[in-house]
């Protein structure tokens, strides 16, 4: 009589990837100091519920109204602002970091040569140091040198993103099949067109939708430099908060969440107009 092991083969490697992973989380927690005792501790909760209850029903006065449109559009406009003056940066220096247009890697079957190294190596190292300081940083820094404002949100969304987009754009261009690009290159075609024709027909829709979700975290971004001076949702939501109005609060919050529902349908409806 034949029998066959039921067992599955890959139950040791999980069942110690998930110890791993457990040895390796409890040193965070321990020094993170999370006590999730404190959220179901009575005085815990009764001060979430008078903090929650002031936020009841959301502020809808015509002040205030009129208040919030003009913050909003502070919002988008320093989130769109940011994410053009980064893409000004982040195009050119993801073709300059990706090897995907590289002369030496369509001839000599993807092995780098020196030049293209010498040029690589640094515009990848600025797009690190762009990237690894974060916007709320960047944007104590320029309202220390340009004054309170909306241009301190700009630039510190611009120098970011840069990095950010720098990277993942030159990601994308390399993650795509080659071929085309490196067939065009070797025909004597010039490395704009092979770039037009080769690649970026099959990353357009990616390009986008990941475009389209960074300006989506530029505007939860704008939002947090607020509470620093950097004007719009952000900085209306500390004064709110600083005057205990809840009400204005939760009506900032909603419209936040508002903003970020439309980032979503927008990226959805370009997607689908590219596919």
């Amino acid at each position: 009589m034949l029998t066959r092991d039921t067992r599955d083969p890959a139950t040791r490697p999980r069942l110690l990837l998930t110890l791993l992973a457990l040895v390796l989380l409890w040193p965070g927690i321990h020094f993170s100091e999370l006590d999730l005792g404190v959220l179901v501790a009575s005085d815990s909760q009764s001060e979430i519920g008078k903090f929650v209850s002031a936020f009841w029903p959301p502020a809808h006065d015509e002040a205030f109204i009129e208040l919030l449109v003009q913050a909003t559009l502070q919002t988008l406009a320093i989130a769109t602002a940011g994410m053009a003056l980064a893409l000004l940066l982040a195009i050119p220096a993801s073709l300059l970091a990706s090897r995907a247009l590289s002369l030496s890697a369509a001839s000599r079957a993807g092995h780098p040569g020196l030049w293209g190294r010498l040029l690589r190596w640094p515009v990848r190292g600025l797009l690190i140091f762009l990237r690894s300081v974060p916007e709320i940083v960047w944007a104590l820094l320029f309202v220390r040198a340009v004054g309170l404002g909306p241009t301190a949100g700009v630039l510190a969304i611009a120098i970011t993103y840069s990095g950010m987009l720098g990277k993942v754009y030159a990601e994308i261009f390399e993650s795509v099949d080659q071929r085309p690009a490196h067939a065009l290159l070797q025909s004597g075609s010039g490395r704009l067109a092979a770039f037009s024709y080769g690649i970026l027909p099959n990353v357009a829709a990616e390009l986008l939708s990941y475009t389209v979700y960074r300006w989506e975290c530029a505007i939860r971004a704008s939002v947090v430099m607020g509470f620093v001076g950097a004007g719009g949702l952000g900085q209306q939501m500390d004064l709110s908060l600083r005057m205990f109005a809840g009400g204005e609060v939760a009506g900032l919050l909603l419209t936040f969440l508002v903003l970020v529902l439309l980032a979503d349908q927008l990226s959805r409806l370009l997607r689908w107009r590219l596919t």
